[in-house]
Parts: structure tokens; C-alpha cells; sequence
């Protein structure tokens, strides 16, 4: 310490120098609001996804088949089966009442509706069977099971 200056005086701080810190409040600002912006557009483009159906935005582990022989239709319904059991059409989980009703509502517009099931691999052959026996009661024989192609 040098004569003549008091402890905490300021006096020994060298003139010139900087702080040693950096201050992160602005960059923890602008990384907050990245964050709500991908969150915001994430959950608008999983809304939006292409086709509606099963496609926007819900996972559903096909099983693996050959060669796609089916080319989906914007008259086409795809019904998605999840692993636990529900139904999604259009991106909705819907009962199996409301599933009925738009098997008939499209029997009602266009008779040659392809009925596209696309179920999880988890899900019981029966469950699959049963919403293929709906749309046949409604009239849509066209039945299509949806599949990932195989390597």
C-alpha cells in the first residue's frame, strides 16, 4: 500500500481500465426472445403440417411395408390410430362416434373415398379391424393401410 492513502479510498484503481466483468443481461434478453419466437413458429408449422390428418404434428410409428402403392388424395381420410388406442383425424382426437360421422360424411361427398388407417405399430390388430368395419358400415369400401417404407 502506498503512504498517504487510505484502504478503499478508490485512489488505487488504475485510470483507464475497464470493468472486468461482462455484462450478460443482453445477451440473456435476446436469447429469450429467439426462444419464444421458435416456440411460437414450432407450434403454428406442427399445426399447419402438410395434408392435415395424422401428419400434423403426431408421431405414429408405422410399421415398415414395401413400395408405397397408395398416393394420398386430397379426397382421401386419413385415420391416424395412436399407440394408446385414440383416434386422430384431421389432427383431432376424435371418438368413435365422431369417427363414424365422418366416415359417413364422406361417403355423402364422394363415394370413392379411400379410407387410409394409419396405425402405430403398438396397436392391437382388432383396433384396426374395428375402424375399418366403421368405414365399411358407412359405405366406404376403398380401405388402404398406411405403412413407412421399408429399407
Amino acid at each position: 500500500m502506498a503512504m498517504g492513502k487510505t484502504p478503499g479510498s478508490g485512489d488505487d484503481e488504475v485510470e483507464g481500465a475497464g470493468f472486468a466483468e461482462i455484462n450478460i443481461t443482453p445477451l440473456t434478453d435476446v436469447m429469450l426472445v429467439l426462444l419464444i419466437i421458435f416456440m411460437v413458429t414450432s407450434s403454428v408449422i406442427t399445426q399447419q403440417g402438410p395434408g392435415g390428418g395424422a401428419k400434423a404434428g403426431l408421431k405414429v410409428n408405422l410399421p415398415k411395408g414395401g413400395a408405397a402403392d397408395v398416393t394420398a388424395r386430397t379426397t382421401d381420410l386419413s385415420v391416424a390410430v395412436l399407440a394408446d388406442g385414440r383416434f386422430v383425424l384431421a389432427g383431432n382426437v376424435v371418438a368413435e362416434a365422431e369417427l363414424k360421422q365422418a366416415f359417413d360424411a364422406a361417403k355423402n361427398q364422394n363415394p370413392d373415398t379411400v379410407v387410409i388407417v394409419q396405425a402405430d405399430e403398438g396397436v392391437p390388430h382388432g383396433t384396426v379391424v374395428q375402424v375399418m368395419e366403421l368405414a365399411k358400415k358407412a359405405g366406404l369400401a376403398q380401405l388402404a393401410i398406411g405403412v413407412r417404407e421399408g429399407d
